[in-house]
């Protein structure tokens, strides 16, 4: 009885020495979006991080500033500024895996963020197994 107990918990230790080192370096922060259209700050939200517009730098090419696009009619009429883009990001490795919401098209996508190094970070929205990657540029 003894023998198996000291198995499992050898087991058990070796599991937790095998686990990956690797932790994702931190996205918090204020980010220009590809465009520089936009400052988005990613901060924690709960147990999560989240991500949404601070500011519009550049007026969008319609001139509207509301969430337009949106599918559910209730949410037309949210203003850009402050509309969440991120959501629910969790580390992964050396990755972020989470939900991006495109107010250009209204759609969510599921989401991985990676900071890379001089201060950027790869923003991909993925469909199934396609992604498309953004690089994102950190404010200063």
């Amino acid at each position: 009885m003894r023998v198996i107990s000291l198995v499992a918990i050898f087991m058990a230790a070796s599991v937790a020495v095998a686990a990956p080192a690797f932790a994702a370096d931190s996205i918090t922060g204020r980010w220009y979006t590809k465009d520089k259209r936009a400052l988005v700050t990613i901060a924690p939200c709960g147990a999560t991080l989240c991500g949404k517009i601070s500011r519009l730098l550049e007026p969008t090419k319609s001139g509207v500033t509301t969430d337009v696009n949106n599918p559910d009619p209730a949410l037309k009429k949210r203003k850009l500024v402050g509309l969440p883009i991120l959501s629910d990001f969790v580390a992964d490795g050396s990755k972020w895996r989470g939900k991006i919401y495109d107010p250009n098209t209204g759609k969510t996508y599921r989401s991985i963020v990676t900071a890379t190094s001089g201060g950027k970070l790869n923003v991909e929205g993925c469909v199934a197994m396609f992604c498309q990657t953004q690089i994102w540029t950190q404010a200063k």
